[in-house]
């Protein structure tokens, strides 16, 4: 059998997660916690994403850089929007959960950090996978987080089971 992805769920998921008042709405109704951080998807297509979110009062720490956890939110959303832009609108429908994650921190990140996730054909191969044999699939998803000036911040990877519904 022969998958076909909903190009028009893909293309809509791409168009709204990187206009930056669309995903703000959608922040602010479905994850207000990512719409309080001020994180943006920058970059979304079939191969990687890219998610920001800025060092302010609402984000920081007592040691004066980003909480880990909204550097974990930021680092979630780089995966999660691809995870999102392969099911959205999709027949069957497919439900996915993260089932690991692991994080690991090099630097205080004291300015904007860029999260980005680069396993877009994984993603894309994993949900034709359940797709075909309804058994349900992990999909690895290594994401890392560097400042302004290029340097790694942090490093988190998310295993993300995807599985056919019906």
């Amino acid at each position: 059998m022969s998958v076909e992805l909903n190009q028009t769920g893909i293309k809509y998921i791409q168009q709204n997660f990187t206009n930056a008042f669309k995903f703000r709405m959608a922040l602010f109704n479905m994850l207000p916690m990512g719409f309080l951080s001020g994180m943006k998807v920058v970059e979304l297509n079939e191969e990687k994403c890219i998610v920001t979110v800025p060092y302010k009062r609402l984000n920081k720490n007592p040691f004066k850089s980003t909480f880990w956890a909204v550097l974990g939110m930021a680092a979630e959303m780089a995966s999660g929007a691809m995870l999102v832009m392969y099911t959205h609108k999709q027949k069957p429908s497919i439900a996915m959960l993260v089932v690991k994650c692991e994080g690991q921190f090099y630097k205080k990140a004291i300015g904007k950090t860029y999260f980005t996730c680069e396993v877009g054909n994984q993603i894309k191969a994993g949900i034709i996978k359940t797709i075909e044999t309804g058994e349900a699939v992990e999909i690895t998803c290594p994401t890392i987080g560097r400042d302004e000036k290029g340097d790694k911040v942090a490093e988190f990877v998310f295993v993300w089971s995807v599985k056919r519904r019906g």
